[in-house]
């Protein structure tokens, strides 16, 4: 296997957990400068340690990125990983490889 497979496939296993897609779902929806921690937390009534779990899975999978900003950290969507993920999903769509411009 490709590193690009492994790569995607380990985003892919990131995003399979219910809680951690919707994290990702509300950081999207978010400001793009990023969302607080403790505003993800509240919104999604999570605990902080658990709520600390996902997002390092997520960080380390490149879907999202942190800053610190005093006490405070905010994530938000890393929207060119997050493409390239759906990209290759898509990548010759219904022509398995053929050069067909026909697609789903």
């Amino acid at each position: 296997m490709g590193a690009k497979l492994e790569h995607h496939a380990e985003q892919l296993g990131a995003l399979g957990n219910p809680l951690r897609l919707s994290i990702v779902r509300y950081v999207v929806q978010g400001d793009p400068e990023g969302t607080a921690a403790g505003e993800i937390q509240s919104k999604l009534d999570i605990p902080a340690s658990t709520l600390s779990h996902h997002l390092e899975r997520l960080a380390s999978a490149g879907l999202i990125a942190s800053r610190r900003e005093g006490t405070f950290i905010y994530y938000r969507a890393d929207y060119n990983a997050l493409r390239a993920l759906t990209d290759y999903l898509w990548e010759d769509c219904c022509k398995r490889g053929k050069s067909s411009k026909s697609c789903c």
